[in-house]
């Protein structure tokens, strides 16, 4: 699920701004980047993530800024001509373009120096994760309002997919009943005249309506509907998207098993919408946390 978070605050001597970003990814995959006097830290960062954030790409970004010095990290020179030196040997070595300006240069590795080198006391650690869990918390706000909204939506599609089990409910009688008397029909045709065993065909009949049946697919696919719906007005600590997915795969068999048993054109077709409406849902819910 999609969402941004940030927080800002005082952390050993300096200020630090945390931002927080999430994009749908159907397993939780972070992307830390902190600067140098802090990445110490990644991992109690990615921890912190961890314990709260169980779904989509999330990527973390933080600025340090050393309080009541100036802004501007002062140029490690010999870090810089060391590099100039370098560029210009390899231009040289594989006739590249001669063309090289200070912005390619700074962007390098440690060309900056001071408060970027600097150590910070181990006691400035939960202070930074104290900042990044009030910037997830931002986050989270953000992905819950986004996830009401996709509530609303999945309710939607479970509207049009309840109105189509509706329609072959209905239609299913009636589908038996046909296809009885076209078995009548074809024995007696078959049979020229010839007296035809009832009980055994009535017994054949009986068989035929069997199959036929889809009264407990239905009656199964609604009472998963009700489930997924349940899941999404009370989700658990651990997330819902897990449980909905395993809901979403046995609506998927019951609307297989309809469509290969009804061998009827209407009930085909409507089979064939609760299927595009569950892979509506099933987008959806593999981001849904």
């Amino acid at each position: 699920m999609t969402g941004f978070g940030a927080a800002d605050g005082v952390v050993g001597g300096g200020r630090v701004s945390v931002e927080i970003r999430s994009v749908n990814h159907r397993f939780f995959s972070p992307s830390i980047k902190l600067p140098n006097v802090l990445s110490r830290w990644e991992s109690d960062v990615r921890e912190a993530l961890r314990r709260k954030v169980s779904r989509g790409h999330v990527t973390v970004g933080a600025r340090f800024d050393r309080e009541g010095e100036d802004q501007a990290s002062p140029i490690d020179e010999a870090r810089f001509a060391a590099y100039v030196t370098q560029l210009r040997a390899l231009q040289e070595r594989y006739d590249l373009d001669r063309t090289l300006d200070v912005g390619t240069v700074l962007r390098l590795h440690d060309v900056f120096s001071g408060t970027a080198r600097e150590e910070l006391p181990a006691e400035a650690g939960p202070a930074l994760l104290g900042i990044v869990d009030r910037a997830v918390d931002a986050l989270l706000q953000m992905r819950g309002e986004e996830g009401l909204r996709l509530a609303t939506y999945l309710d939607e599609r479970l509207h049009i997919i309840e109105e189509a089990l509706d329609r072959i409910a209905a239609r299913a009688p009636q589908r038996v009943v046909e296809q009885r008397e076209r078995l009548r029909l074809a024995v007696r045709d078959l049979a020229a005249g010839v007296d035809v065993d009832e009980h055994r065909l009535a017994q054949e009949i009986a068989l035929l309506a069997d199959r036929l049946d889809v009264a407990e697919e239905l009656s199964r696919f609604r009472g998963h509907i009700t489930a997924f719906r349940g899941a999404l007005g009370a989700p658990q600590p651990d997330g819902v998207g897990k449980r909905l997915g395993f809901l979403l795969q046995e609506m998927l068999r019951e609307a297989n098993t309809t469509g290969s048993k009804g061998n009827d054109g209407a009930i085909v077709a409507d089979v064939l919408l609760i299927k595009e409406e569950l892979e509506r849902i099933r987008e959806q819910v593999e981001n849904l946390e």
